[in-house]
């Protein structure tokens, strides 16, 4: 997608003078006798003015300001606010002896426990403070508010203590929502009360810079956002410039000259990418939450603070611009945030694809609201054709009334069209993510390496998170939006993750314990190259965790059908290995899906299995087709020796597999969400969730030795046109083995190959481990080069065919001409990106 020019992206002239002005005279008035009284007093007064007008601006960031009541769907907000809020009033203990505010967060010195106390406690001052509620400026209540802070201020949050448990509470989750909700209760709070809260506040979060339990801890990313928010908010509420303008400066982390500035691109650690990708935590894939975080504490803080003293001017704001489309578009589906970036929150209940999608598109929205008109205008026409493809699970039955607000707004705008479905392939090399895009559907490669986390869990998070990142693949189908979202994570099989090449050895829960954590394999090679933003080549490989199980995985996306390839597969623990090709969640109700193997419906009651041996292909309705072709050196190939008058050898049926047996399996399976989160503030419900499940995978059987696998998705096909697929076998793959994996589509003309070692595969030849990809027509070549293992200085790769001429070639690229022609790419320090060249 095409990225407006850096040159308009800048706060505007009016913001950058009224932010120099105010600089200008905030330095005066620290000199001194320099500045004359009348300066100082007009200093005074500007200051006095924004505070006001700010206080009442975050107030409105609260409530959504004045609303149509009638409005259905803000009536629908306005009764989802009064169930929460007036259900929190009931339970609320107000007796004089009382040892926490509710019974289930007992005691309240418990920073868990208080923690969510203040969050029940903004629900309540956001009703208090919305007309339309049952509680609107009920003298009972605003007393019961007052009252219930002074408990938690003497009993669990105070200066007197010392953080103990989850630093989070401490320090951003606790003052967050002390702080709005001192904003919601200004007019109503004592001048004592107020001063406590925020010396409170001033001890757990004094800037947005450093972690203050650790001080040598710099804070990054979404934690630096969230503390930005709060230091604004507590310098309004104090009225103390220079504490508004350490909000301010956080975001550009001005203490530390920018290092971790949210303004900047990095190459390693917390932050966004120049590729796309955003990354928390040192190694975790985080776009979904963190990431989405981040952009939503930066753009209120942007919001809150415009056209004021301390206006956001820092010129590289860009960044944050530019990663509406970079970063967040590619992995929002319909409104649906893809599980491959959220790392731990996929475990929790009430934070699930669509709560977290609707979260990024209500902070585009807000960011939309302070940003230059060339990004607006585009965020709002994405987010329009988001919320209208989506009516699985509404946008707007999710959002609060001030997203409501800006939401409708959109909507109802004629001006504003609503963006089609984004295409094309994407490679996010700093986080160890892959994005094919369709028309009707999207599959997302989640890997990982020594750079990025397999999983993060712990505080009793993602409990069965073990092979999330083993190449799991996410298939998002236009038609079924609640695949991930309908209780996938509570109920799914962990052993059998679509996309995974899994040891069936028995796991323990991981992240029981305080903290969170995460698990890095010892593998360099994850990632891949894109061609042309339309095709894409992915590998990994797979060093098993507590396994002798190692594999060589790759993936070819070749526009419309996505190949997958496994080779040197070995183990030798005694145990079965499996490569998962489906684990479809068909749902608890609704029509049974038919299952059809070559041509052949299967039964489809629940508990029904079955193993073909020699499978061609099969067809799962709503789904799509799978494939399952011979390849080099496989039993069934016309090249292997075990098998010369084989079935798929010219003129013969298409695609009989490699031996393996295909096994399916239909069941219902029962969990909970509490089997797989027991946080203390996102443990999920008791509540057992049923859901039927069709699996389909390959079995290696026992500690095999260099075991092999090949199948192909045809995402949306019917099964007459997977059945011709197979027939016809548009794609052939090339090579299979532990030096290169690869991929031929002859009718596009494309080559897709893996390199593990220097290798040659369809007269393409690498010097070395890489990925390669070569589309030809009768216009010329083009040529996309990665080392996704970052090992490498320099990849040659000679092309099968003559080049008489460049067209073009990165800088990085050195093209020899003739009868056999070398690209030359100087891979060393590109940190895994895309290198490309067309020629003739």
């Amino acid at each position: 997608m095409p990225l407006p020019h850096s040159g308009s992206t800048g706060p505007s002239r009016r913001t950058l003078l009224a932010a120099g002005a105010a600089s200008a005279a905030v330095s005066a008035a620290a000199a001194g006798g320099a500045a004359s009284a009348a300066d100082r007093e007009n200093t005074h007064d500007t200051h006095n003015t924004a505070y006001d007008t700010l206080l009442a601006r975050a107030a409105t960031q609260l409530t959504g300001g004045p609303f149509d009541a009638t409005d259905p769907d803000f009536a629908a907000a306005l009764k989802t606010l009064e169930t929460q809020a007036t259900t929190w009033w009931r339970r609320l203990d107000r007796s004089a002896g009382r040892a926490a505010l509710w019974a289930d967060l007992s005691p309240a010195s418990d920073s868990g426990n208080f923690g969510q106390s203040y969050t029940r406690l903004r629900t309540l001052a956001t009703a208090w403070a919305t007309p339309g509620t049952s509680l609107v400026d009920s003298a009972e209540v605003i007393e019961a508010l007052l009252d219930a802070l002074r408990f938690l201020h003497s009993t669990g949050y105070h200066p007197g203590r010392t953080e103990t448990g989850n630093w989070w509470f401490w320090e951003i989750g606790a003052p967050r929502a002390l702080m709005d909700t001192c904003v919601l209760l200004r007019a109503r709070m004592s001048a004592e009360d107020l001063a406590a809260y925020t010396a409170t506040v001033a001890k757990f979060c004094p800037d947005p810079d450093r972690r203050t339990n650790i001080p040598s801890l710099s804070e990054t990313g979404a934690n630096r956002a969230d503390k930005a928010v709060i230091v604004a908010l507590r310098g309004l509420l104090t009225r103390d410039a220079a504490t508004v303008a350490l909000a301010r400066d956080g975001l550009s982390d001005v203490r530390d000259s920018g290092r971790n500035s949210l303004f900047k691109y990095v190459t390693s650690g917390d932050g966004f990418y120049e590729d796309g990708s955003f990354v928390q935590h040192g190694s975790v894939a985080y776009t979904g939450t963190y990431g989405s975080v981040l952009l939503g504490g930066a753009g209120q803080v942007i919001a809150l603070l415009a056209d004021s003293p301390w206006a956001v001017s820092d010129p590289k704001t860009s960044v944050l611009y530019d990663a509406v489309d970079r970063t967040f578009a590619p992995v929002i589906f319909d409104g649906l945030m893809m599980d491959a970036l959220r790392g731990r929150a996929i475990s929790r209940e009430k934070a699930r694809d669509h709560h977290d999608g609707a979260a990024a598109l209500s902070h585009i929205l807000q960011l939309a609201s302070g940003a230059p008109d060339s990004y607006a205008r585009r965020w709002r026409a994405l987010v329009k054709g988001w919320i209208r493809r989506n009516d699985h699970t509404p946008y707007l039955g999710l959002v609060g009334i001030p997203a409501l607000a800006r939401a409708k707004a959109v909507l109802d705008d004629p001006s504003i069209p609503a963006t089609d479905r984004l295409t094309g392939h994407f490679v996010f090399a700093g986080m160890d993510r892959v994005v094919h895009r369709r028309p009707g559907w999207a599959l997302t490669l989640s890997l990982s390496s020594k750079r990025i986390a397999a999983y993060e869990a712990g505080n009793g998070e993602n409990l069965h998170g073990w092979y999330t990142g083993d190449g799991m693949t996410y298939l998002y189908d236009g038609d079924d939006l609640g695949q991930f979202g309908d209780g996938f994570w509570a109920t799914v099989d962990p052993y059998r993750l679509p996309g995974t090449t899994v040891d069936t050895r028995a796991r323990a829960d991981v992240g029981t314990g305080a903290g969170t954590g995460t698990y890095r394999p010892k593998n360099a090679v994850a990632g891949g190259a894109a061609l042309d933003g339309r095709y894409g080549a992915a590998a990994m490989e797979l060093l098993a965790d507590g396994s002798t199980l190692r594999a060589h995985k790759a993936w070819f996306c070749l526009d419309n059908v996505v190949v997958a390839l496994g080779a040197g597969i070995s183990a030798s623990d005694g145990r079965t290995i499996e490569t998962v090709v489906e684990n479809r969640d068909l749902h608890a109700a609704g029509p049974t899906r038919t299952l059809t193997v070559d041509g052949r419906q299967q039964p489809g009651h629940q508990g029904w299995s079955a193993r073909f041996d020699h499978a061609r292909w099969a067809h799962l309705e709503g789904t799509g087709g799978y494939v399952f072709p011979a390849y080099p050196g496989s039993p069934a190939s016309p090249t292997s020796p075990a098998s010369p008058n084989s079935p798929t050898s010219p003129g013969g049926p298409a695609g009989a597999d490699s031996g393996l047996g295909l096994r399916a399996l239909r069941e219902e399976r029962t969990g909970s969400w509490r089997d797989i989160n027991t946080g203390a503030d996102t443990g999920g419900g008791t509540t057992p969730l049923t859901r039927r499940y069709l699996t389909l995978w390959l079995d290696h059987g026992t500690s095999p030795s260099a075991a092999a696998y090949a199948y192909v998705l045809l995402p949306g096909a019917s099964a007459s046109a997977t059945a011709a697929w197979a027939q016809a076998r548009p794609v052939r793959i090339v090579a299979n083995d532990a030096t290169v994996q690869a991929a031929e589509a002859r009718r596009a003309g494309l080559l897709a190959a893996h390199f593990w070692r220097p290798g040659t595969a369809a007269g393409l030849t690498a010097s070395g481990p890489g990925t390669v990809l070569v589309r030809r027509d009768h216009r010329g070549a083009s040529v996309a080069v990665a080392d996704p293992g970052r090992t490498g200085a320099t990849l040659r790769v000679e092309l099968p065919f003559p080049v008489r001429e460049v067209r073009r070639a990165d800088d990085t690229v050195a093209v020899t001409l003739g009868r056999r022609p070398v690209l030359t790419v100087q891979v060393g320090g590109s940190r895994g990106r895309t290198h490309t060249a067309e020629v003739v």
